[in-house]
């Protein structure tokens, strides 16, 4: 089904989610919802969406850009690698401008870890271990971030960086406070 999606303002956004104690027909169930809702998503389009933006405060979430496509449930951040090693490196810690289904055509330049490693569970309940690098990383730390009550502005405003909202064609600075 598809579920509304939760705006920055609503306080269920702001709580820390609880583990998905076990995963049965009202998980699979979420799992549908979240699938189903984030496809609608157009315009702005989605790359991942938390249960508790659709009114949900599991620790669960769906991340998909074009062929990469992850149901994680209840996850564990075990190894975040905040330099890159390469000569790709400022390429890896480049800003991009993030933004957010609950916060829709707001954006603002962010520089997150280029490689985070993770433990969670599937959709069938099979235990994984995934490291996750450059966009799909950045996916997974603004979903881990959901779970956490974070939204991507709260990094904005600790670090002083901008936020842009865009109106058709127009990109405009906000004031952040």
């Amino acid at each position: 089904m598809i579920r509304k999606v939760l705006l920055s303002s609503n306080p269920i956004l702001r709580r820390k989610s609880k583990p998905v104690a076990k995963i049965d027909k009202k998980t699979r169930d979420l799992i549908r919802d979240l699938k189903d809702t984030l496809n609608v998503q157009k315009n702005p389009e989605g790359v991942g969406l938390a249960a508790p933006q659709i009114g949900k405060n599991l620790r669960i979430f769906l991340a998909k850009y074009k062929n990469f496509e992850r149901v994680v449930i209840n996850p564990k951040v075990i190894g975040v690698k905040n330099k890159a090693s390469s000569s790709k490196s400022s390429r890896s810690k480049k800003e991009i401008l993030e933004g957010c289904l609950s916060l829709p055509y707001y954006y603002g330049p962010l520089k997150r870890a280029p490689k985070i490693t993770i433990e969670y569970l599937n959709e069938s309940g099979d235990s994984l271990t995934e490291t996750f690098e450059g966009f799909h990383a950045q996916i997974i730390m603004h979903e881990i971030d959901h779970l956490e009550g974070i939204l991507f502005i709260d990094h904005l405003l600790s670090e002083g960086k901008p936020l842009y909202k865009i109106e058709g064609d127009e990109w405009e600075e906000v004031e952040l406070v």
